[in-house]
């Protein structure tokens, strides 16, 4: 899977795949959602709720 091939499965530029991935974005819900269904998973099985957030 490339960041290209996300991008364009959830409707968002590189940047903020980038930005999610380096943990300086936090996505919206239905962002999340999307990547979640995306890659058939929960979405808690892909972002965790730190203490500090």
């Amino acid at each position: 899977m490339t960041e290209p091939q996300l991008e364009e499965a959830v409707g968002v530029s590189r940047q903020t795949i980038v930005a999610i991935e380096k943990n300086r974005f936090l996505p919206s819900t239905p962002l999340a959602l999307k990547i979640a269904r995306y890659f058939s998973k929960p979405v808690e099985s892909i972002f965790i709720l730190e203490d500090n957030d």
